[in-house]
Parts: structure tokens; sequence; C-alpha cells
């Protein structure tokens, strides 16, 4: 029924294609997949097939397009997984592929329309990947535009269209990942379920989602090292998320912390008792944490002489570039530890978060009030406190 299916659909590209062109119906001899298709204005531009690993990106096939953009690639990939469909030799013209032995893709679309709205045909993932893109892609045109606004609107408002922006696009990833929870292209759906801007906004009907997709490539695709990833990160989200709600009610007292500072003294959290305290986990080679880092010193600054401080828990390996980061960042309060372990610390087990910037709010007895406050919903919150 598949090869039926795939072969009408093969038919309909024929009739677009040139009139010596051939679009293969089956898979050859000895390969186990098949891409082929036309990209109008990719005339004579190599098509690159790789896979992607934590290692690089590895070479599996690459074909050569012919004078009409009509181009063929067929090789072997090792099973399910994560590829990518790149033309010529610059990294602005890829597409993301769900490839699983046995594929056989098609591909249609323009040289100027490919990283926004190919069509794909030919697979069971092909239809929710041309749908998708398609929404994406409008989704990254209205973003830029609302990028465009900042200065002029605050950073709450832009946080608030950015949300209504993004929830189309993931409506349309949720929905498809609940009727077809076994599709494999729910690999680059699955961004939409998980916590990417912490709890707050996150719904925990998510976690049901998860769980399906992954029920169902435990049957799928038993032994790919995707589904044990992706067990390992549900597993992961699932015990934060549960973290989150108990830190959230104002039940959990703050595990404890007693670390070395950069001069080489230990410090703990507990002796800041009395005190609210923000523990902020962060480090200098972090991008968004240095952002933030402005922020903080004017919300320190603003109620250090209220009951508030701040304790700063670094990921740093480099002692000087964590002493660096803190000078040239001006973060003046005290409360500065880090273990120089990086990811390697038992912090982000101890308090469940495996991305940075991550905030925890205590009170003056130690207990969590909040976690993942950043911006305006920080200050908004001190506020409210002090």
């Amino acid at each position: 029924m598949k090869k039926f299916i795939g072969l009408i659909l093969l038919l309909l590209i024929f009739v677009s294609c040139g009139e010596n062109e051939v679009v293969p119906t089956e898979i050859k001899e000895g390969d186990n997949f098949t891409i082929s298709g036309t990209v109008i204005g990719s005339e004579n531009q190599v098509f690159y097939l790789e896979a992607m690993s934590q290692q690089g990106n590895i070479s599996i096939a690459n074909a050569k397009a012919n004078k009409e953009g009509h181009f063929e690639l067929t090789g072997t990939i090792p099973g399910f997984g994560m590829y990518q469909l790149r033309i010529g030799e610059e990294n602005d013209k890829i597409i993301p592929l769900t490839l699983v032995p046995e594929d056989l893709v098609i591909i249609s679309a323009d040289i100027e329309t490919y990283i926004s709205t190919p069509k794909i045909s030919g697979t069971d993932w092909g239809g929710v990947m041309t749908e998708y893109m398609s929404k994406f892609s409008k989704f990254q045109e209205d973003q830029n535009k609302l990028m465009a606004l900042k200065g002029t609107l605050s950073n709450g408002e832009i946080t608030e269209r950015f949300l209504e922006l993004k929830s189309e696009v993931d409506a349309f990833a949720l929905n498809a990942m609940k009727s077809d929870p076994g599709n494999p292209f729910n690999i680059v759906l699955l961004s939409s379920a998980t916590p990417t801007m912490g709890f707050e906004n996150w719904s925990a009907d998510n976690l049901d989602i998860l769980y399906a997709v992954l029920k169902a490539y435990e049957q799928e695709f038993t032994n790919s090292p995707i589904t044990s990833t992706l067990s390992n990160q549900i597993y992961q989200i699932d015990v934060a998320y549960k973290a989150y709600v108990a830190d959230n009610s104002g039940e959990r007292i703050a595990p404890e912390i007693s670390m070395s500072n950069p001069a080489g003294e230990i410090m703990s959290l507990s002796s800041l008792r009395g005190q609210y305290v923000l523990i902020d986990f962060w480090a200098s080679w972090c991008g968004p944490c240095r952002s933030e880092n402005p922020n903080l010193v004017k919300l320190y600054n603003q109620y250090k002489d209220k009951g508030f401080t701040v304790f700063s828990v670094s990921l740093d390996k480099s002692l000087d570039k964590w002493k660096e980061a803190i000078e040239k960042d001006n973060l003046s309060w005290p409360n500065h530890v880090s273990d120089l372990k990086q990811w390697n610390t038992p912090m982000t087990s101890l308090y469940g978060f495996s991305s940075i910037p991550h905030t925890v709010l205590i009170d003056t007895e130690g207990k969590i009030i909040a976690t993942g406050l950043r911006g305006e919903s920080l200050e908004q919150k001190l506020k409210e406190l002090l």
C-alpha cells in the first residue's frame, strides 16, 4: 500500500519534470533510501545528505543536479535518525530530514523557498513536514518583525507577543504528535512540547504527549539511539517539573550549597538565612547569562537594603575566566561560588536543571518561592515581596 501511494505521488511529480527525466519508483538494490526531486534554480549544484550527530555532520551521499534542477540521491543509512539535505558548499540552504530505512523521498521546491516551504512526499512523514515548515517559516518572519520593535516595546510585551506568535506552530505540532505519536518527524516537533522557556508558561499536558511519542518510538524504533536519548530527556523533564511544582508551592527547603568563592574560601547558602536570596546558576561562557546580568545588577542595587541578595553559582571550569566575568559584569554582591566542574557539578541534579541561566528564589527561612524568574518576572516578584 505504501509503495502504491508513493508511486501515485511520483507520477504527479513526473508531470512537472523535464521531458527526459526519470523519477525513481523504487530503491536500488543494495541501498535503503532514495531522495529525488526538482529544486528550480539549483541547476548544476551539488546536493549533500549528511547525518547529524554530536560529533558533527557525517557525509552519507551527494549528487549533482542537472540543468533543470533535478537530482537523485541514493545510498544506505544506519537507521532512523536526524539528517539534513544541503545544497552547495554554504550552510544557508539546508532542510532537516527524519529518514527511516526504505524511505523514498520526493522533494519539490524553488531555490529561494527551499528552506521555508519545500514540498515533501513519498513518505509517512512528508506531509507533516511540509505543513510544519510552512507554518514555522511564517512564524520566523513574524518573529523578525517583532524583534525589530525591540526598544519600542518592553521585554514583557515582546515575550507576550512572541508566545502568541509561537502558539500556532506549537498547536499544530502538539496536535500532529497526538494524532500520530510514532511519526518520525516528531523528533523535530518535540521542541513544541518541551519547556524551552521554563515551566512558567508550560502545560503539564505536554508530558502526556512526550510519553505517548516515547511509547510509540519504543515500539517502532526500539534500537535507535534517538529513542534512548528521548527516554532520558523526558525523565529529566518529568523530574524537573515535579521539583518546579514543589518549589512554587513554598514547601521545599532549598538544598544546601557549600562551595569555594574565587578566593578559595568556603561559602554556604544557609549562612544567608534571614534574607530573600536569588540563587543564580550561570557561567562566564553562557551568553544568555551574561545578557541577563545587567538586569540582575540593577535589581540587586535596588533591593539590597531591603533584605535581598544574590547567591551566584558558576558552572565555569576556568577560575580566571570566572573572576574576569564577575569583574567585567560588575556583579558586586559578595556571594560567588563554584566547584569549577561545569556540567559535572552535582547542582544540576540537586536543583533539577539542564540549562542556564537558571534561578531559584528562596525566602528568609530558606524555602523555595519560585524558580526560573528573570527580567520583568523577577522584578515583579521582588516588588510583591519587598
